[in-house]
């Protein structure tokens, strides 16, 4: 889920929302290693993890969030990358960390509820192996068709009467399912292909290798306001005030409600006080105006909740997207 705009990682920098150490962390210039000791947690650096390439969306919000919490409990934090596999790679080493609160990850839903649907069950990463700490922010995904197309609503690709060839962010992710169902609840032949984030995705989109794609808003919106891409639906359950024109799928008669969440992680068993410490300091730091507008300059709806309710959230998608793979016959993944 790759963010090109280089608009975007200005406003970070600018805002506060990455130290230097973060920077130079991601390219190894920043001893990363926990350096936690006897005393008080904390005692010494926190490492954030992303498992995903810099300038991406979860790479951004963590970025911000490590300022903060930097800042907050006066020690470095500093941004490590390990990308691959959607995450998987990345959680599965947090997972088998130190629990001492000195290794935590932003972490993505799509992970947890979508990715399971589309692996084998012992490549699939499970909830109860972390510890949740707070929930961040959501994400909302568009589907969209290059200008010049004709196409301005699910209907119209209906009515085209043709295989739609459609783009996607990756197998296993939030814009493969909401295509997927798509397409499917509304009867519209269909081949999905999936690329590696939401550039490539965008680059063969603009390039009309494929007739329409589904990323999430920042990386499109741009492109809409350029005049360059058609927005044809959202995926969230509700109009988004930055689309405020664009009609949910639901509003067209299909019920396709996707959505990416993110939420902060450490692995099981880490101490609670570490843990009411980090979310203390999570939690001011999105009182912030810096962080607050970075939120709005990357198009993200703020939803900091406590672990029980970001457990909530995760289990009805989870219970959600299957049945309704199951509904439609959907195989998001290779035959398992």
């Amino acid at each position: 889920m790759k963010f090109p705009q280089t608009s975007r990682r200005a406003f970070l920098a600018v805002a506060g929302g990455v130290t230097v150490a973060a920077m130079l962390s991601a390219c190894g210039g920043v001893k990363t290693t926990s350096t936690g000791g006897e005393g008080e947690f904390p005692t010494g650096n926190i490492q954030m993890s992303v498992g995903a390439s810099p300038g991406g969306s979860t790479d951004l919000i963590t970025r911000a969030i490590a300022e903060g919490v930097s800042k907050e409990l006066g020690v470095s934090v500093p941004v490590v990358n390990k990308p691959g596999a959607n995450g998987a790679l990345n959680a599965k080493e947090l997972q088998s960390a130190k629990p001492d609160g000195y290794k935590i990850a932003v972490q993505n839903a799509s992970l947890f509820t979508i990715t399971p649907l589309a692996v084998s069950a012992s490549e699939a990463v499970k909830l109860d192996d972390f510890d949740l700490i707070t929930g961040v922010s959501q994400d909302d995904y568009m589907l969209a068709a290059p200008a010049g197309t004709g196409y301005k609503s699910i209907a119209d690709l209906k009515k085209a009467g043709k295989n739609i060839k459609y783009g996607t962010t990756g197998v296993g992710t939030g814009a493969q399912l909401a295509s997927a169902l798509t397409f499917k609840v509304a009867g519209v032949p269909a081949t999905d292909v999936p690329f590696d984030g939401g550039a490539p995705a965008m680059t063969a989109l603009l390039g009309k290798q494929v007739d329409v794609a589904t990323f999430q808003i920042g990386e499109g919106i741009e492109n809409v306001k350029a005049g360059k891409l058609v927005p044809l639906a959202v995926f969230s359950a509700e109009r988004i005030k930055f689309l405020p024109d664009v009609p949910t799928a639901k509003e067209q008669g299909f019920d396709v409600v996707v959505a990416q969440y993110r939420f902060l992680t450490a692995p099981k068993g880490t101490p609670e006080d570490a843990k009411t410490k980090l979310a203390d300091a999570a939690k001011k730091t999105f009182g912030t105006d810096a962080y607050k507008k970075f939120n709005e300059a990357n198009f993200l709806t703020p939803i900091e909740v406590g672990p029980d309710e970001v457990r909530k959230i995760l289990d009805e998608a989870t219970t959600k997207y299957k049945a309704q793979i199951d509904q439609y016959g959907i195989q998001l993944g290779a035959k398992k």
